[in-house]
């Protein structure tokens, strides 16, 4: 492992600036340095504010040096996608209609972050409102995946998991609304970790679907990724979905748990439509499992083919509710093209959105129509009960479940932009863990002959993230895949 401070996870970060080794701002100049040397490249970041981070730097080593240290992640950087506010920086969701929308606040994750003192990191890419599974759709360009630039780095968050896999930062959150997280971190070959819904507060989050999306990490370990969820864990009265759950102290249990488990393999993951090199690295770590003593049970989850498109359903019914308050009228870009005011929000709208996101706000709306609202919402609604259901019997006879994350490794840049189904079809697999509410993570499992990364995905049960994590640790500890970093 190299000595270069851009290359720590954030668990050596911290052990460097508590031993004195390094100072915050040290730490906070390689990164600079490093997204200076590379972002050209990959184009993970749309903003970065130097001086703040450098500020943020200077407050945390004079706190170090009075003695007032706030934990694991002070002087820890901390990348945002660019959907979650923070207080003065620019707040786009990758799209035209916030080009020029500045945040007035922080989001609940971001204060927590700044409690901890972590060092917050600039803004990074995203598909326009986290609509999409390539970061192609973003207004200000697509971000390449570091292991081959030129393929996609997934999404929605792709922005979040190429910076973290580019060593442009430790650390970096996300979103997750039907696999935004764990899809990248496979396809980048980082950690990725979608929390149980009402884990983490969604205020200050840009909603794209209110009852799916949920913040979670990116690192380069599932140690790293427990303390970061520590840190943004907990009920906030200002999120009206957030849930009272208590917050274990994750990276403590991490090694304290070792099972055995039982662990389930649902078998409709299993079946056609997955890549051979995909299928055999995941085999490969199921193996690994079953030769450190734990059980491997096969279990059924019958409604998972339906995910996909009660997804997309309530998904877009929830988002073109959400995206309506983007009318050129208050906060948002406004077309200079107007006569009347039904053209301020057509035109507005028109010009400002990307054609993902209108297509499905048009879905969206035609699925709450009137006439329409029952035979799609409604039973998109009803669909997504069984789906949770099906989980819910899954786990009373296994702990965690395992499959793959993505179907397969990161495809060709432009390969699926004229067949949006081929697209969406890159979440079948992470799709019904938002349905169902369920945590999720995805873990690098290894590299393609061409050498791309693959993902192995851990399903937990609701608010047991501390077992799922210990889980995902047992395999990332033996291996350390998201240790590897690409040549840039």
């Amino acid at each position: 492992m190299s000595d270069a401070l851009h290359e720590k996870t954030a668990a050596e970060l911290g052990s460097c600036l508590v031993a004195g080794e390094t100072s915050s701002e040290e730490v906070a100049r390689a990164f600079i340095e490093r997204a200076n040397a590379v972002d050209e490249k990959v184009h993970a970041f749309l903003h970065r504010d130097e001086e703040d981070f450098l500020a943020q730097a200077k407050a945390s080593d004079e706190r170090r040096a009075k003695g007032e240290s706030r934990g694991a992640l002070d002087g820890v950087p901390v990348g945002l996608k660019d959907v979650i506010c923070h207080k003065g920086q620019p707040l786009t969701a990758a799209s035209r209609i916030l080009e020029n929308y500045v945040s007035p606040y922080d989001a609940t994750t971001t204060t927590k972050l700044k409690e901890a003192g972590a060092l917050v990191w600039g803004r990074l890419n995203l598909d326009e409102f986290a609509m999409g599974s390539s970061t192609e759709n973003s207004a200000f360009g697509a971000t390449h995946n570091p292991w081959n630039l030129s393929c996609v780095p997934g999404g929605s968050s792709g922005g979040s998991a190429a910076a973290v896999a580019a060593r442009e930062a430790p650390l970096s959150l996300g979103s997750d609304t039907g696999g935004s997280i764990r899809q990248p971190a496979s396809l980048c070959g980082v950690v990725g970790m979608k929390p149980t819904y009402g884990m983490v507060s969604r205020y200050g989050l840009a909603a794209f679907a209110s009852s799916l999306d949920q913040i979670g990490p990116f690192s380069q370990t599932v140690e790293d990724a427990a303390i970061l969820l520590e840190a943004i864990s907990g009920h906030d009265p200002l999120d009206s979905t957030s849930y009272p759950a208590e917050v274990p102290n994750y990276s403590e249990v991490l090694n304290e748990n070792k099972g055995p488990w039982k662990l389930g393999l649902p078998k409709e993951f299993f079946g056609e439509g997955i890549d051979d090199e995909v299928r055999r690295l995941v085999d490969e770590a199921i193996e690994f499992y079953r030769s450190e003593g734990h059980e491997l049970v096969e279990v059924s989850l019958p409604m998972t083919e339906l995910a996909v498109p009660v997804y997309y359903v309530i998904a877009t019914a929830e988002a073109s509710s959400n995206l309506a308050r983007y009318d050129g009228i208050r906060y948002t870009h406004r077309s200079d093209r107007t006569g009347n005011a039904i053209d301020v929000y057509a035109k507005s709208r028109g010009e400002g959105f990307g054609e993902e996101v209108k297509r499905r706000c048009i879905l969206g709306a035609y699925a709450l129509s009137s006439g329409y609202y029952d035979a799609y919402y409604l039973r998109a609604q009803k669909t997504r009960t069984l789906i949770r259901q099906d989980f819910e019997k899954a786990f009373e006879q296994v702990d965690a479940i395992l499959t793959p994350t993505s179907p397969t490794p990161a495809f060709k840049q432009g390969e699926r932009n004229e067949d949006p189904i081929a697209m969406y079809l890159s979440d079948v697999f992470t799709i019904s863990v938002n349905l169902a509410g369920l945590p999720g993570i995805s873990v690098p499992c290894g590299f393609t002959e061409g050498g791309l990364p693959v993902g192995l995905q851990v399903i937990g049960q609701a608010f047991k993230e501390a077992e799922m994590l210990s889980v995902a640790h047992a395999f990332d500890a033996a291996h350390a895949f998201g240790r590897k970093s690409p040549t840039l």
